[in-house]
């Protein structure tokens, strides 16, 4: 793996302005979970006026619903969600403040500029590896939502979780770039190979 540039959450403006496409990063401190259902009950409160369960400011939202942790462990399988999914509810989240979110694959034009507007970045962490991917979650607790089981929103504290940056402030699109290198190189790309192009 290339070198990382290490995040600590919260994450601030400046911190989101030197990160670039194919970064390889990872993250140190709290993230939350969140899917589908979640960020509907989000939406539903922000649309009547009701304070959100989490402060969205400067903190980051990792798409996925853990499996039920084995006895002993903390959290079970917790590979990432296909991010395009939750592009009808992203925008107003960015608006209340989110800075960083955690997905698979590809984003849609709109989501993509509003990431680029609200100084913000999403990243891919590699699907199939949830089983991987846990073992730099050192703690999860439910803080919203615990009827949806699953999909209820946790409080993650993870240690040198590892991703890699799609989309950034800069208006940047990895995937897209890779694309547009694949069409007129013959040379692999690094970042797009780790993603598992």
């Amino acid at each position: 793996m290339a070198d990382s540039v290490r995040l600590t959450t919260p994450l601030t403006d400046d911190v989101i302005e030197g990160l670039t496409i194919g970064t390889h990063v990872t993250f140190t401190g709290v993230i939350y979970t969140a899917r589908d259902a979640a960020h509907k009950r989000m939406i539903e409160l922000m649309k009547r006026g009701e304070p959100l369960p989490i402060d969205l400011r400067g903190q980051v939202i990792y798409y996925v619903g853990p499996t039920p942790p084995r006895p002993g462990a903390v959290i079970g399988s917790a590979g990432p969600t296909t991010a395009m999914r939750l592009d009808p509810y992203t925008i107003p989240m960015l608006e209340a403040g989110l800075k960083g979110i955690i997905g698979k694959g590809g984003r849609g034009p709109a989501v993509r500029e509003a990431i680029r507007q609200h100084h913000a970045v999403y990243c891919i962490a590699v699907g199939g590896t949830g089983a991987l991917l846990n073992r730099h979650i050192k703690s999860a607790e439910v803080v919203a939502f615990e009827d949806l089981g699953t999909e209820a929103i946790r409080r993650l504290v993870v240690e040198d979780f590892p991703a890699i940056v799609v989309n950034d402030c800069h208006g940047g699109d990895l995937l897209e770039e890779g694309k547009r290198q694949y069409r007129t190189s013959p040379r692999p790309i690094p970042a797009v190979q780790a993603l598992g192009g």
